[in-house]
């Protein structure tokens, strides 16, 4: 199976700035490297076996499709839906966070 094209949102984008700011801010660039490094192995994945995430914020929420996936060696889940052509990353979010919270936010908003 041919890999699909991993397209995430804004709000993914912004996610991924502000985690790449913290871990320079806090002076860990081999630790925002590593980050980075986690992103691209994630959307390569997430590219060529989407099914492959968790469906289980989806139940939770209510959001049928909606599927993550864990970042290796950072505590961050990318969360995104498959489409026929693309994988819509919706958000990369810090596991901490209440997740249903900051996902349920986004349920109505498009792009």
């Amino acid at each position: 199976m041919k890999a699909r094209p991993v397209v995430p949102r804004a709000l993914a984008r912004q996610d991924v700035d502000e985690a790449l700011d913290y871990y320079l801010s806090e002076g860990a660039a081999q630790a925002a490297l590593g980050f980075i490094d986690a992103m691209e192995q994630a959307y390569t994945h997430i590219g060529r076996h989407p099914a492959a995430g968790s469906t289980r914020h989806a139940h939770e929420l209510e959001l049928p499709g909606l599927r993550s996936w864990p970042l290796k060696r950072y505590p961050h889940i990318v969360f995104y839906i498959e489409h026929g052509d693309h994988i819509d990353v919706w958000r990369v979010l810090h596991a901490a966070r209440d997740l249903p919270a900051w996902l349920r936010g986004d349920a109505d908003t498009a792009e």
